[in-house]
């Protein structure tokens, strides 16, 4: 048992030395005061993928080599070791620098298109707050105006649309949920502005008879000061939805809503009418 601990404590040992070696090593180069090894080195850790050391070393030669004919190549580097490492907003935000900084860079177009790109990755599941899913399509929509001929046009369209689907479902769910809860005021305005932001949403027909529905429930539970104008305004809305979709699966419900609306619409016009002759 005594000889197993001992070369077991012998072998942890070794390990230790053997990572204090390397971590030496790097420090050796790290601490080297030539610019130009330094740069051959943190080339060579990018080349072998370890980014972390690569960005270190760039990180130290970096400012010393504005102006100069290697700082382009250097800088982008630098963006890519961020991006790699999964740190998307730093990358976004170097990359985009890169960009104003060497105008006539040929690694310009690629720069513009990983800045949105990296925020394109930051992108959350619907659910969740969608800002850097607005980002990364104003990013995407620049690179698009701006490179109209480029090979990854397509590629950013297509990302674009990705996007905006989620946006979509996202203000999908949100209007869904306010209209479970019996919030019917605020579905309607929300399903409306689905119909406003995404007009060839394929889920339009649902969302117009939603709207209806919504409409007719929210007249229908209000107080009665309010409620003539908002069945007046379900009756708009139900004409509009039979002229637009007269085949629709939804025709008979929405037939019923406007129905409903000008028989409860009536009983306002008999009051007025018999308070008129009364008067009379």
């Amino acid at each position: 048992m005594l000889m197993i601990n001992k070369y077991g404590i012998g072998f942890l040992f070794g390990l230790l030395f053997l990572f204090g070696s390397c971590r030496s090593d790097f420090e050796k180069i790290r601490t080297n005061p030539d610019p130009e090894f330094l740069q051959k080195k943190a080339f060579e850790y990018y080349e072998a993928k370890d980014y972390q050391k690569a960005q270190t070393l760039f990180e130290l030669i970096i400012n010393g080599l504005r102006g100069k004919a290697d700082a382009e190549k250097v800088y982008f580097a630098y963006a890519y070791t961020h991006y790699y490492q999964e740190k998307y907003v730093l990358g976004s935000y170097y990359f985009k620098n890169f960009v104003s900084t060497y105008g006539n860079s040929a690694y310009k177009e690629e720069a513009e298109f990983m800045s949105a790109y990296s925020h394109y990755k930051l992108s959350p599941i619907y659910r969740l707050e969608q800002s850097y899913s607005e980002k990364a399509i104003d990013g995407f929509q620049l690179f698009v105006n701006t490179y109209p001929k480029s090979e990854r046009v397509q590629e950013a369209n297509a990302l674009i649309d990705e996007m905006r689907k989620k946006m979509e479902v996202k203000s999908l769910a949100e209007g869904q949920l306010y209209y479970d809860i019996k919030q019917y005021q605020a579905a309607t305005r929300v399903f409306e502005n689905v119909l406003k932001d995404y007009p060839d949403s394929k889920d339009a027909e649902k969302v117009h008879y939603l709207i209806v529905k919504a409409h007719y429930l929210l007249a229908e539970n209000s107080v009665y000061e309010k409620q003539e104008e908002r069945l007046n305004e379900t009756v708009k809305k139900a004409d509009a939805f039979m002229d637009r979709y007269a085949e629709s699966e939804y025709t008979i419900e929405i037939k019923k809503f406007k129905e409903n609306s000008n028989k409860s619409l009536k009983k306002f016009e008999d009051v007025r009418h018999k308070n008129k002759s009364s008067r009379a």
